[in-house]
């Protein structure tokens, strides 16, 4: 099954302006996460999706497989099914949705979420982390709660599962989980995904995975062993630069 990882990259961002082409080693961001993507080896191909000259000259400079689409999409999802729609990528079985802000993203996340729809558990794969209690209380960290097989009943940003009786905390080990933002489907489910009409469930949340939730399409959730946070704000960019520094060094020979 090839695999197609599609990178979305809207240069509108509002808390880190011009999100894409800001700067990590010295590289615009959303070059730096194409290296990331090619250099894990879970993806066939690797592309990024724009709605910006801009993004698509940073990256024909490096010589990076780009794409520009409807700059009226409202979501990344719609903009990774555009270019699923091309007809340079028709023959791609699997799509791979990589947020375009995640310079350090896992490959255990990758390819959790790719061998979810690879293995036939559901039409879409995606993936968490188990996770402490504390997560429960912070509406900044999406939860999500599956079944002992693997598929998603619900995400919130609400405390899920919610622990009714606060003597018996022990009842939550090995359920809580954070959902990292990544994303597999097939053709099929990803067409269905953005043919519908946002549902009520994903209004109230603002987490667009509940759309295909609602309507009946499962999403298979792969277990990893830790979460890499994406970059959103000035002082995100800045630890990545300090953090980026720090594994240059560490690969520097002595």
């Amino acid at each position: 099954m090839t695999v197609l990882a599609v990178i979305p990259a809207r240069l509108g961002a509002t808390r880190l302006p011009r999100k894409p082409l800001r700067l990590l080693a010295g590289a615009p961001l959303i070059v730096r996460v194409v290296e990331r993507v090619q250099a894990l080896g879970v993806a066939d191909h690797v592309v990024v999706a724009t709605d910006h000259e801009e993004v698509m000259t940073a990256c024909h400079l490096r010589g990076i497989p780009v794409v520009m689409t409807d700059a009226d999409h409202p979501s990344g999802t719609d903009r990774v099914a555009e270019v699923m729609r091309r007809g340079d990528y028709a023959t791609a079985s699997v799509i791979l949705n990589v947020q375009g802000d995640e310079p350090f993203v896992s490959r255990e996340a990758l390819a959790g979420a790719v061998g979810v729809v690879q293995s036939g558990l559901a039409p879409i794969g995606t993936a968490a982390v188990l996770a402490s209690p504390d997560v429960l209380v912070r509406p900044d960290v999406v939860k999500v709660v599956r079944t002992d097989a693997g598929h998603a009943l619900y995400f919130s940003r609400a405390p899920i599962p919610f622990l009714r009786d606060s003597q018996d905390a022990s009842v939550l080990q090995g359920i809580i989980r954070q959902h990292i933002g990544v994303y597999a489907y097939t053709r099929e489910a990803l067409a269905r995904w953005v043919s519908w009409s946002p549902h009520p469930l994903e209004l109230t949340e603002r987490l667009e995975q509940l759309r295909p939730l609602a309507n009946g399409l499962a999403i298979g959730v792969a277990d990893v062993p830790s979460a890499e946070g994406g970059i959103d704000t000035e002082e995100d960019l800045a630890r990545a630069n300090a953090r980026w520094s720090i594994l240059i060094q560490s690969d520097t020979p002595s």
